[in-house]
Formats: structure tokens, sequence, C-alpha cells
């Protein structure tokens, strides 16, 4: 049997979460809501995060523009992705919504710029 206490991050309850496996089976407990249940189990079996970031561009009045990946990614991919944003270099001005990368790493994500500051330079 194992068990992990973690604090959930689902809303702003920050409630502290009891974890315990025994025989392949989680239980959950110190949640206040049901969604606390389910982070729990997703955070021993698939933990999964969201990155937001920056790219570098080739303008001077706009040295970087913000970034994010389009859904959740596997937890230990995140220093892969990031590998993979930091060799971005915006040479066009784009907007909100345009796709830095495509499918990043085979993951089915993109990263996707954020803001139309670009535009606005």
């Amino acid at each position: 049997m194992k068990m992990k206490e973690i604090t959930c991050i689902v809303c702003p309850n920050s409630c502290l979460l009891h974890i315990e496996e025994k025989d392949g089976k989680y239980t959950v407990s110190g949640n206040k809501c049901i969604r606390g249940e389910a982070y729990g189990i997703n955070e021993m079996t698939n933990p999964k995060r969201t990155i937001s970031s920056t790219v570098k561009t080739v303008f001077p009045d706009v040295p970087v523009v913000s970034v994010k990946v389009s859904s959740e990614i596997p937890k230990e991919r995140i220093f892969d992705v990031m590998q993979e944003i930091n060799k971005v270099v915006l040479d066009k001005r784009v907007g909100r919504g345009y796709i830095v990368i495509e499918n990043c790493l085979g993951l089915g994500i993109n990263i996707v710029v954020t803001s139309d500051i670009l535009l606005n330079g």
C-alpha cells in the first residue's frame, strides 16, 4: 500500500489530499469537492501540466511573445517541450492563436501565440 499527500490545485480551496493505493485502486480523502478526488487519482496515475512561456522574435520592439500549450501535457515531458519552445524565433508578425509548433514532439498539442502584441508593433 502506497500513500501520498498533495495539495489540490483544481479550485481555490487548496485541499490537502491523502491518496492511498491498494491493489491498484486509489482512494482519496481530504477533498471538499469531487474534482479533488479526480485530481488526486490523476496525479498518481497520469500527472499532466500546462505550460505558458515566451518565444523569441527578430523584432527589436517586441523581443519576445507569449505562448502556451493547446492542452495539458504529461508532466514528465515538460522539459522536452520547453527545449522545443526555446528553439523558436519568430520572423513574422503574427497574432493570438497562431500555431508556432504544430503537434509538438508528437504529443498531439500545439504551441500557440497568446498575444496580439506583434501585430501592434
